[in-house]
């Protein structure tokens, strides 16, 4: 059984007594669960779902429970309304800004408090492209590369995750300042991750791919996208806190553009409130990614502002905590309209 909260309303006083809920204590109530089950889809109340049994018991109990904020040193990450991730690559071959910030950490330290002065909650710093494609970069370089970027943003006071697969990387950083691991390879790509995240016992971000050891990348035809994207992550959140990971310091990430088809990555963010059921806080990462230029006559990486836009807002619509951007200035903007939408309505 798999369960996506559907029939959102604007005010929960509108309604009898449990007959709404509250999203993971963030800005949307729903009247509803589609109800997936032996490959049939019905609608069932809120009301009526814990005489489904203990599993649906289970996944709404973890759908309306609030996400705890992350106390992370002097700083708090608040996940009851939509904060931005600032995506600030140190590479030569990122796909949107590859080569932007080589080889100047003060530059890519300025920029990346720039994006911190314009709203960003998160500076999100990579050493590594994980594109298709792109050449895999030893672990001392990519160390050597963002390092010296975490060191002074962290002195600056920004708040800063390491985008990296690998353990060394991971401990450097970490070291430097950084207080959250991002790693698309949800800890499978070095065998040392896991242990190094427990030790820590920093928040981390896991990522779904359909080959995680390998890149990320790799072609799979999927039943059900949603649904197995869902059970992949479930499963290794399992894994996680068998090995030591606290779950509430866990973020899950599905993994757009990462070996899913343009029809598979549009399912998924169709689907996001379903993720709510994972009981942990959602990232979402579709800022300029290939699916905007697929469905907007190709445009290119630095014309797809527009689409970038409307996938966060859609995010936030699902109730995603962490929105994964370009452009702070512009999503920030968009949120804050969006917000007084739902505020306005809220007060009738």
């Amino acid at each position: 059984m798999h369960l996506r909260p559907v029939q959102f309303v604007d005010a929960p006083f509108a309604y009898d007594d449990g007959a709404v809920a509250r999203l993971a204590g963030g800005m949307q109530w729903f009247a509803a669960y589609e109800v997936k089950e032996s490959g049939a889809k019905r609608i069932v109340p809120v009301a009526e779902i814990a005489a489904l049994g203990a599993r649906a018991a289970m996944l709404h109990a973890r759908f309306v429970a609030p996400r705890p904020p992350l106390a992370l040193g002097e700083r708090t990450l608040r996940f009851d309304q939509p904060v931005l991730a600032a995506i600030l690559n140190v590479t030569p071959d990122s796909f949107s800004d590859g080569g932007t910030h080589r080889d100047d950490p003060a530059a890519a330290a300025s920029a990346g408090m720039d994006m911190a002065s314009a709203g960003a909650a998160l500076i999100d710093v990579g050493g590594e492209s994980t594109r298709p494609g792109a050449a895999a970069v030893w672990e001392e370089d990519e160390a050597a590369r963002v390092v010296p970027v975490i060191e002074r943003l962290a002195r600056a006071g920004a708040l800063v995750s390491i985008d990296t697969r690998k353990a060394l990387v991971m401990e450097r950083a970490l070291a430097a300042g950084a207080a959250i691991v991002n790693d698309v390879s949800a800890l499978l790509w070095d065998t040392r991750a896991v242990d190094v995240v427990a030790r820590a016992g920093c928040p981390v971000i896991v990522m779904h791919s359909p080959d995680p050891e390998k890149g990320g990348h790799g072609t799979t035809i999927y039943r059900d996208v949603a649904v197995e994207v869902f059970d992949w992550l479930d499963a290794r959140i399992e894994a996680l806190v068998a090995a030591g990971v606290d779950r509430s310091r866990i973020i899950v990430d599905p993994g757009i553009g990462f070996g899913k088809s343009l029809q598979d990555n549009l399912a998924l963010i169709n689907a996001l409130a379903m993720f709510h059921g994972l009981g942990c806080a959602i990232m979402l990462g579709a800022s300029r990614k290939r699916l905007i230029g697929a469905l907007s006559n190709e445009a290119p990486v630095g014309e797809r502002l527009g689409g970038s836009v409307a996938l966060a807002l859609k995010g936030a619509e699902a109730g995603v905590q962490v929105l994964r951007v370009h452009d702070v200035a512009e999503t920030l903007q968009a949120l804050r309209v969006w917000r007084g939408l739902r505020d306005r309505a809220f007060v009738g």
